[in-house]
């Protein structure tokens, strides 16, 4: 039997034991590398900031103010088009973002950014930072930059709150660059919860939160948070006939937010199942043609190689004789209602792509149900058949 030494114990022990601590600072380096994009995105309560019931509103503002403003950026954004003498003229546009994490990933609207070709960043003090786009969603209105460079000190996080846990009536705290003066802070309560609101390009986005703050032009991308100093929303939109704040301002729930983000991170897009289709509401169609049903979503177009197409829904058709032929009418998802395009939005952003769905429709005067599995729209036609 071969023996081993105390000495040659000794030294494997100690060949063992640096060969662990490697191990283990290789993986935990490995670990922090390939981790979900966004899963070091601080929700904890921010120190600095007193128990708000302890304390007075005016200090509260204070504190909240003083701790989380320097997290709260001013966005400057470039973009360049020809006038009609062809002379390239710069277009400028503004709005707030919050920085969420230690890398300079920062959150504002998609609105804000949106065809921008040069974005400056404001910290506070004289000096810009480019930043980069990262990804944007424009069915949310939520997007991410990123700081090309960041500062030696570190960086002022906002942290996420939970949007599904708000009050009508509780305070809320809202921090911009309204009509670019930095970081200005505004107060009020919120004023409704689940508002229906709009994304530029028509897209609903469910559970807006509403709010008496001040949010004026300037605003957009900005955090609305909580007493406790968490971002429970992303300021996005003012209903006011004069442009400038009327007390009535929505912010995209953080929630959203927290969904989507990662997803921005890691590859700059959110993906979305598609059924591939153009359609019309039944409901606007109703004085133009008579339709079987009385509400529901017709199928106008079918993108070929899309979900619906390999399913088998039809759009509309031109007979052997010239006449136009109506296509199928989904009337309900998974046993769901689909009155409209808004209803087919809501159930289509509950599942995932690959996921298989029963879609009833209403076709030749009877219902039927087809499994359809949802897919990506065909980058082609992916401007064109958005549902």
């Amino acid at each position: 039997m071969y023996r081993l030494s105390a000495r040659q114990i000794l030294i494997i022990a100690l060949v063992s034991g640096i060969f662990a601590a490697a191990t283990v600072a290789l993986v935990d380096r490995l670990s922090n590398r390939f981790q979900p994009a966004g899963s070091a995105f601080s929700e904890n309560a921010p120190g600095g900031i007193t128990d708000p019931a302890t304390v007075t509103d005016e200090q509260n503002n204070i504190e909240v103010y003083r701790t989380l403003s320097p997290g709260v950026v001013n966005i400057h954004s470039t973009s360049y088009a020809r006038d009609f003498f062809g002379f390239v003229e710069p277009q400028e546009g503004g709005g707030s973002g919050s920085i969420i994490d230690q890398q300079g990933h920062i959150l504002t609207n998609y609105h804000v950014i949106e065809g921008a070709q040069k974005l400056a960043v404001s910290l506070g003090g004289q000096k810009n930072y480019a930043a980069k786009v990262v990804g944007g969603d424009p069915d949310t209105d939520l997007a991410v930059i990123q700081l090309l460079e960041t500062p030696r000190e570190p960086l002022t996080v906002v942290p996420l709150g939970d949007s599904d846990k708000l009050s009508v009536g509780q305070k809320v705290l809202a921090i911009g660059n309204p009509f670019g003066l930095d970081r200005t802070l505004t107060t009020g309560v919120i004023s409704g919860l689940q508002r229906p609101i709009r994304a530029r390009n028509g897209r609903p986005i469910e559970g807006a939160i509403q709010t008496d703050a001040s949010i004026n032009p300037g605003n957009s991308g900005g955090p609305l948070l909580d007493s406790h100093g968490r971002m429970i929303g992303i300021n996005s939109q003012i209903l006011s006939p004069s442009g400038a704040s009327a007390g009535v301002g929505f912010a995209v729930p953080v929630n959203i937010a927290k969904r989507i983000v990662p997803q921005l991170v890691r590859t700059g897009e959110v993906r979305r199942p598609k059924l591939g289709i153009s359609t019309r509401n039944v409901e606007a169609l109703r004085n133009q043609v008579e339709l079987p049903v009385a509400d529901g979503v017709l199928i106008w177009q079918v993108a070929p190689g899309g979900a619906a197409a390999n399913a088998g829904l039809r759009g509309l058709t031109q007979t052997e004789d010239g006449d136009v032929e109506i296509g199928d009418i989904i009337v309900a998802i998974d046993g769901e209602k689909v009155a409209n395009t808004d209803d087919l939005y809501r159930i289509l952003d509950k599942h995932q792509v690959g996921e298989t769905v029963r879609v009833e429709v209403f076709r030749n005067s009877r219902r039927t149900t087809l499994p359809v599995r949802l897919t990506e729209a065909p980058g082609s036609i992916r401007g064109l058949f958005r549902r």
